[in-house]
């Protein structure tokens, strides 16, 4: 059920981070504040394909 996904960062568009998701509830797109590496701050993360 659950699928593997990326999360890039929203600012500097790197893939950073993979988690997974439940499909059958969460259909839409992933966003999550996480620390990027590159940017040196907190940033939104978004669900890549």
């Amino acid at each position: 059920m659950r699928q593997l996904v990326i999360l890039a960062c929203g600012d500097c568009k790197r893939r950073n981070y993979t988690t997974t998701k439940n499909k059958q509830k969460t259909p839409d797109r992933l966003e999550l504040k996480k620390y990027c590496y590159a940017c040196r701050k907190h940033t939104s993360h978004k669900e890549t394909k």
